[in-house]
């Protein structure tokens, strides 16, 4: 247990404070007002809204929007990679998607044929295709990492 302080060191030790807050408010304002150090857009976004559709155990995107040329080529064939120590189910041979993709749009999206209508509107999609769970091989962590940053 702390014994009591003095009105001097209260008022020291919430000087210190209020500094502290005072330059977190410049330095935010500052963050506010430069170009984020990431490099930013070389146009005016124009999106208002963006529907994340997370779908927990829902369709992969192999069979759908993201053809895996290589993969089709090694389809049967044991990973070529080591199988990380803290896995403990065996792995099995790879598995190639089982729909045909074709190229929609003046933008060229391959759509699988689970989805046949959804080409008309190629152009009017986005895909997100580089996101990733890390260097996560269990699902669940990769789950976290991607839902929380």
């Amino acid at each position: 247990m702390r014994p009591e302080i003095s009105r001097r060191e209260w008022l020291q030790r919430s000087a210190c404070g209020f500094g502290h807050l005072a330059a977190l408010g410049l330095l935010a304002q500052e963050a506010r007002s430069t170009p984020s150090g990431r490099g930013g857009t070389h146009f005016a976004p124009q999106a208002r809204r963006v529907a994340f559709l997370f779908m927990h155990g829902g369709i992969s995107h192999v069979d759908t929007f993201d053809p895996k040329p290589k993969l089709a080529a090694m389809n049967g064939k044991p990973l070529p990679i080591a199988k990380p120590k803290f896995e403990f189910a065996d792995t099995g041979n790879l598995l190639a998607s089982p729909w045909k993709f074709s190229s929609h749009g003046q933008s060229g999206l391959e759509v699988s044929e689970l989805f046949p209508h959804i080409g008309s509107c190629a152009d009017d999609l986005c895909l997100i295709r580089s996101m990733n769970g890390g260097n996560q091989v269990s699902h669940g962590p990769a789950l976290l990492n991607i839902n929380t940053g």
